[in-house]
């Protein structure tokens, strides 16, 4: 079902470029953006395509549903990356977000994100679909640079493709590292970047990362993306192929990422 916009715009703005994307798109389909960030690190950018920023940290929920009242905010998108660690931050917690989380069963990606979208639609909310803004950035399948799988890489990315979406059926991680059929890491609570780490660490060199969605993929939350941090640790830890999945996944400034496994003779593909 189409979804028409509103002219005034929500964004709840984790890390990463993914949040200035959509906030840049919003604003050039017409769309006033208000942002909530999240973070530190994007908040410059985000100046450029917001007409106001409000900085709250993720526990904040009272203060979080004051701000989208008080901008009469009715649409809205989460977008960026934000830590599971924060979950271990109680401290920081405000008593409605202590009460809301008691209401889990789990403390994984989406019993927490389907709570509190349960809780934005009895203010009236409605949580976009990630990908409305940037849809140009989701990847066709193919091989997208200028190097070529082997065919015992092709084993691992089918291996490693099956087995993330394994655990992306309990919901643990969507990223596994894999060698030689093996499974090096498989990502929880620590991210993307520190399972490459991991598994690469054991792998010594040319393992293969593999990160695909969860089979039933809620996409107003958590779509799988990844982008120059992603290659760049790669590369630090001797990686030798990242494979996503197509039609799937969003890739961040994609051309320079492209680029940039050319250059480190990483393979980068989508299945």
């Amino acid at each position: 079902m189409a979804i028409t916009l509103d002219s005034k715009q929500g964004l709840i703005a984790g890390d990463g470029h993914l949040p200035v994307e959509v906030a840049r798109c919003a604003k050039e389909n017409g769309c006033e953006v208000v942002c909530i960030s999240l973070a530190k690190d994007n908040v410059h950018q985000l100046k450029k395509y917001c007409s106001k920023i409000y900085s709250c940290h993720p526990g904040e929920i009272n203060k979080i549903e004051k701000i989208l009242k008080d901008e009469g905010i009715k649409q809205l998108t989460f977008i960026g990356k934000v830590h599971k660690r924060v979950l271990l931050q109680l401290h920081k917690f405000d008593s409605r977000a202590i009460e809301l989380l008691k209401e889990v069963a789990r403390l994984n990606d989406d019993q927490v994100m389907l709570l509190i979208i349960q809780e934005l639609d009895k203010l009236g909310i409605t949580v976009l679909d990630q990908t409305i803004f940037i849809k140009n950035l989701m990847i066709p399948a193919g091989v997208l640079g200028d190097v070529k799988p082997t065919e015992a890489q092709m084993q691992d990315v089918n291996y490693g493709f099956w087995l993330a979406k394994e655990m992306g059926k309990i919901d643990v991680g969507q990223s596994v590292v894999i060698k030689d059929k093996m499974i090096m890491a498989v990502e929880a609570i620590e991210g993307t970047d520190v399972c490459i780490k991991r598994g690469c660490k054991l792998a010594k060199k040319g393992a293969s990362v593999i990160k695909v969605s969860k089979p039933s993929q809620d996409k107003r939350f958590d779509i799988p993306a990844i982008g120059l941090r992603t290659l760049k640790t790669m590369n630090k830890y001797k990686a030798s192929l990242i494979a996503v999945e197509a039609n799937e996944t969003i890739i961040v400034n994609q051309q320079e990422v492209i680029d940039y496994a050319n250059k480190h003779n990483i393979v980068i593909m989508a299945v």
